[in-house]
């Protein structure tokens, strides 16, 4: 009985979630600037990088804060600690962009992110990236968990340079059966976190490629 109320109480949780992630479904949006150009120029790590978020990404920060917050707000007295702590451990709205952060600024001399493309050309880089990201979770209606992380370089001209990525898709064993005991649901929303990680991973060696190959 208690294992059918938590699947109940989960569904209630995250269903709303699944709708408001519908909409950021597809192709990723660039935001304002778009590859003009196709020839590579030389990145090196002493140059000054602005960063911009793209749309996608700003909406995928809400979406997964909402997710955050009903993973740390819903139903707290009835739910198991240990799937509520799952939910709330592969969902941390944080991950992704001070992964990706990191990874810019430990490999060039300065990174700096702007809120508008005005403001980031005052300021003239070197080099502009567009950061863009997307992830989809777990929710009674979904059993397919993503991540896909782009940062897209232009030079000072804003011409287009290159790009680094990292993207993982994986199909999770349904955590809504009833008859599981709680350590296994919770063993299975925590790939989520693991296939964001594993996303992030593959960023850090595409970059690191690129940097390499100008």
């Amino acid at each position: 009985m208690r294992t059918i109320i938590q699947w109940a109480l989960m569904a209630l949780m995250l269903g709303t979630v699944a709708l408001n992630n519908a909409a950021m479904a597809g192709d990723l949006r660039t935001g304002h600037l778009l590859p003009i150009g196709t020839g590579v120029n030389s990145l090196q790590h002493a140059q000054s990088v602005g960063v911009l978020l793209s749309d996608n990404t700003r909406d995928n920060l809400s979406y997964l804060e909402r997710y955050h917050a009903m993973a740390m707000n819903g139903a707290k007295d009835a739910l198991d600690g240990r799937i509520r702590q799952a939910f709330i451990n592969s969902s941390d709205p944080e991950l992704a962009i001070d992964w990706l952060m990191n990874s810019l600024q430990g490999t060039f001399a300065s990174v700096t992110v702007y809120d508008t493309l005005d403001a980031l050309v005052q300021a003239h880089p070197d080099v502009v990236v567009m950061l863009d990201t997307h992830n989809q979770l777990l929710t009674q209606r979904n059993d397919e968990v993503e991540a896909r992380f782009i940062a897209r370089f232009y030079d000072a001209d804003l011409q287009y340079i290159a790009k680094a990525e990292g993207s993982v898709h994986k199909q999770v064993a349904s955590v809504w059966v009833r008859d599981k005991a709680a350590p296994e649901i919770a063993a299975q929303i925590e790939q989520q976190r693991d296939v964001q990680l594993d996303a992030l991973k593959q960023f850090d060696a595409s970059l690191k490629a690129l940097v390499r190959a100008s």
